[in-house]
């Protein structure tokens, strides 16, 4: 591995970015800085504290900023699930987000543990 970019969850994440960003376009204006832009932040913490964490000269400092990306994605999954009961973000759409969503958790926890032994 030669950077962060090719860590298969710091790619996910990017693209579940990306996947907020077009399905907060459609919230209701009311929510353009509430829920949208606190959707939008934490999908974002995710793959910047991956590439963070990364940059850092060591183990200790890496865990720690895995760890803020795995909050963000508690984050995320609450705001998805919020979004989705107000009726914001249709079935099909948050299927597909709760699944990307719990897929890059796992990816995570797993790079967790494996940066634990190392320390």
């Amino acid at each position: 591995m030669c950077n962060y970019r090719d860590l298969i969850v710091w790619q996910k994440s990017i693209h579940l970015v990306n996947r907020v960003y077009r399905i907060t376009r459609n919230f209701p204006l009311i929510e353009r800085f509430g829920l949208a832009l606190q959707m939008q932040r934490a999908a974002i913490s995710i793959p910047a504290n991956i590439a963070e964490g990364y940059g850092r000269n060591s183990t200790r400092d890496y865990d720690r900023f895995l760890q803020i990306a795995m909050g963000s994605i508690y984050e995320l999954q609450t705001h998805i699930e919020i979004a989705h009961n107000l009726r914001y973000v249709i079935n099909g759409s948050y299927i597909k987000l709760m699944g990307e969503s719990r897929e890059i958790e796992r990816m995570l926890s797993s790079l967790i543990q494996k940066i634990s032994v190392c320390k």
